[in-house]
């Protein structure tokens, strides 16, 4: 339990950070059967799909190194069944971005993003 409200928090906090970046949110936790996006946010024109990811430690790779190929196929998944369900995003140009979380010696939160992290048909 505590680990899922760690990510929502973190979820929260990168949406905060994300608008102050200039984009605008569109879903929250989108689902479908065989994969979620955990944010989905416009910039500029381009609608763009977000996984958030919070580690605590940089063990392993840290944050941005947990978005496995496994991961980016349910991210396209989930992103291909946004777009049939929702035609009027269709015509926008469509990216997906990565958000790593993870404390700073001091304790603060460092945002590391990664527009265009990978591409779909993964």
């Amino acid at each position: 339990m505590l680990g899922a409200w760690r990510g929502q928090r973190a979820e929260w906090q990168a949406l905060r950070w994300l608008r102050e970046q200039g984009l605008r949110p569109v879903a929250r936790n989108y689902r479908c059967r065989r994969g979620e996006v955990d944010l989905i946010m416009t910039h500029h024109d381009t609608l763009v799909f977000i996984e958030v990811r919070w580690r605590s430690r940089r063990d392993y790779g840290g944050a941005l190194a947990s978005v496995t190929r496994a991961k980016q196929r349910r991210l396209h998944v989930a992103a291909r069944h946004f777009l049939a369900h929702n035609a009027r995003w269709g015509s926008h140009p469509c990216r997906f971005d990565v958000l790593g979380l993870e404390p700073d010696g001091d304790g603060e939160v460092r945002y590391q993003w990664v527009q265009n992290a990978f591409y779909g048909d993964q």
